[in-house]
């Protein structure tokens, strides 16, 4: 009898958790929420550095606060190798053996794409924080994937209303041969016919991701005579095609469209030699005088002792939306997660972000400018802040892209 009132009494159940013996389900509700996190850590180290500080910060904060929904968050955090067929195993690893909650994460676009669909699969949430293809909330869209970052349709949306006012004919593209450049060299080919019937793409270079021939490639946009280029390479790409692209005059007398490259990440690379009068889309981290912004950097550099990139802009503000979520939903149960998602807003050091239930892409913006050498170095000009809410198709078009939940 006396066995039986001391179990009854809830004592033994205290004394099992010590010990590890109850079930996991059970344990999992008394210990931190789990959340695994997958990227490019060794491919994109660039970015990916500053992503990983800005996490770190969001958990602390976080943790400092309270947790999230009254519990601690922890992240289990994996390289995917830059592979959709390894990101897809660390993915099943966290989810099997490190039973996590949730995911979050990616870089590449096609490896988001592969994330996108194991969550499907699985039933697990994912919050894509990176990767940027339209087809990640619409033609791939799923119920369990909510995305960050601007889309390559929202970021050309941004840029084709000035490139347009151009009354450029003959246009050049380059872009990296995968989803991400695929993705933005589509939607820049139908925003500006939509706006320029006429206009006439005369030349495409599409190397691999980190293989480009920039000799050949700026010789080959140079024969074709363009009145104007559109660039969607990043990173070293970026910065040889630039070198090359200034030794032997191509941008010389023509304008140039290209995302991404305002982001330090990029532009901090090339220095002096640094494009002049480039509309482009990027983060002028030491220009931006908002006082969510101000808040953000200042926490940061006392952190780290170094200056934002974009990197640690995405990293911050993706942890920080998972934490809102959770505490929104009150747990970390999937179902819950994914209608506290559905019009969630949270506040990011770009101000105010809503995820629109009707596609699960968020309303965050990028800075739109030119770019500039000032004091040795590349940044931007002339730059404004275009909110993400104001650069989306129609509700019905996104109805016709993206499959039924």
């Amino acid at each position: 009898m006396k066995k039986r009132i001391f179990l009854a009494s809830g004592i033994a159940p205290a004394a099992a958790v010590l010990t590890g013996a109850l079930p996991f389900a059970v344990r999992a509700q008394a210990g931190p929420i789990r959340i695994g996190e997958i990227n490019s850590y060794k491919a994109q180290p660039a970015f990916l550095d500053p992503y990983r500080k800005g996490w770190e910060m969001a958990v602390d904060e976080i943790n400092a606060a309270g947790g999230a929904a009254g519990r601690k968050i922890e992240v289990i955090s994996r390289d995917d190798g830059a592979n959709p067929g390894d990101a897809v195993r660390v993915a099943e690893e966290l989810v099997s053996r490190e039973r996590v909650d949730l995911l979050v994460g990616a870089f590449l676009s096609h490896i988001g794409l592969a994330l996108t669909d194991f969550a499907k699969q699985k039933k697990i949430f994912f919050l894509a924080s990176e990767p940027l293809t339209d087809k990640i909330v619409w033609q791939n869209g799923n119920r369990y994937t909510f995305r960050l970052r601007a889309s390559t349709y929202m970021q050309t949306a941004m840029l084709v209303p000035e490139a347009a006012s151009w009354k450029k004919k003959r246009w050049a593209i380059v872009y990296p041969n995968y989803e991400y450049g695929q993705s933005a060299t589509a939607s820049f080919k139908a925003l500006l016919r939509a706006r320029q019937p006429d206009v006439e793409f005369v030349v495409e270079q599409a190397p691999a991701l980190g293989k480009v021939d920039a000799g050949a490639v700026v010789q080959a946009l140079a024969d074709a005579k363009p009145d104007a280029i559109f660039n969607v390479l990043f990173g070293a790409d970026l910065a040889k095609f630039v070198r090359e692209g200034n030794t032997r005059g191509l941008f010389k007398g023509r304008e140039v469209v290209s995302l991404l490259t305002g982001e330090p990440e990029y532009i901090d690379p090339l220095k002096e030699e640094s494009p002049e009068g480039w509309l482009v889309t990027g983060y002028p981290w030491d220009l931006i005088n908002t006082p969510e912004h101000k808040a953000f950097v200042d926490a940061y550099q006392k952190r780290t002792k170094d200056y934002p990139r974009l990197g640690s802009v995405v990293g911050y503000a993706s942890l920080k939306a998972v934490g809102a979520g959770i505490s929104r939903a009150g747990s970390a149960d999937t179902e819950k997660l994914i209608g506290a998602f559905r019009g969630l807003q949270f506040d990011s050091p770009f101000g105010k972000v809503l995820f629109r239930p009707q596609d699960h892409q968020s309303t965050m913006g990028a800075y739109v400018g030119r770019t500039t050498v000032r004091g040795g170095r590349g940044t931007m000009r002339d730059f404004r802040y275009a909110d993400g809410a104001q650069f989306q198709p129609s509700d019905a078009e996104v109805a016709s892209l993206r499959p039924k939940d």
